[in-house]
């Protein structure tokens, strides 16, 4: 018995794990770069917007702000999970009955790591940006006259709600969306190839095209 033992131990001592950061080549090394930089520029330019537009509306309506962020981060959050979760097989056999949007959502499954990148991170950077900015301005706006130790507390207490309402709020998400992730990039794909077949949509495609021509 205690040989036996002493055999698996010494084959586990054996095995030997590589780390290799740069086994996703280029092409994904060159996405990370672009993706980074958006990501900065994007998160930048929504902060200055949103203080723009938050400072211009009652504090009713920045809650309601909050709250559409707070969705829209939660529906992003569970097409990124989705799109890691999903299996690209079944829409291989979508696309050979010609259903409609199953090329798309083969796109996706191929490009989980970029589409899970960006919805995951990318918008939910954004969506904290803002949510931030409006939470500061509710704060401020209902709270700044009603001495300092009510505004420090609310200062506190509603940028938690928001980050509560958040997390739990992609806690039940990710459950829903690795139960049902096919049928969510379906969805997806279905979306992307209806705003895709938008003739506004097909003409600004082209004009760019003929540009980099």
């Amino acid at each position: 018995m205690n040989d036996g033992q002493d055999k698996r131990s010494s084959e586990v001592k054996k095995v030997k794990f590589k780390l290799n950061f740069f086994s996703s080549g280029k092409e994904y090394r060159i996405w990370v770069l672009a993706i980074t930089l958006s990501s900065l520029f994007l998160s930048a330019v929504m902060s200055l917007g949103s203080s723009m537009i938050i400072s211009r509306v009652t504090p009713a309506f920045s809650v309601l702000i909050i709250l559409l962020i707070i969705i829209v981060n939660i529906i992003f959050d569970v097409v990124g999970t989705s799109v890691t979760a999903a299996e690209e097989a079944p829409f291989h056999a979508m696309a050979a009955r010609k259903l409609y949007a199953a090329k798309e959502a083969i796109r996706l499954v191929r490009n989980a790591e970029k589409v899970s990148n960006f919805c995951n991170d990318v918008i939910g950077d954004i969506c904290s940006v803002i949510s931030g900015t409006a939470s500061a301005y509710v704060v401020y706006s209902l709270f700044s006259k009603a001495g300092s130790g009510v505004e420090g507390f609310m200062a506190i207490f509603i940028p938690a709600a928001v980050a509560g309402l958040t997390v739990g709020g992609k806690a039940l998400g990710k459950a829903f969306a690795i139960n049902n992730s096919n049928y969510i990039i379906y969805k997806t794909a279905c979306l992307i190839k209806f705003f895709a077949g938008n003739p506004a949509f097909k003409r600004r495609r082209n004009n760019n095209r003929q540009k980099e021509e």
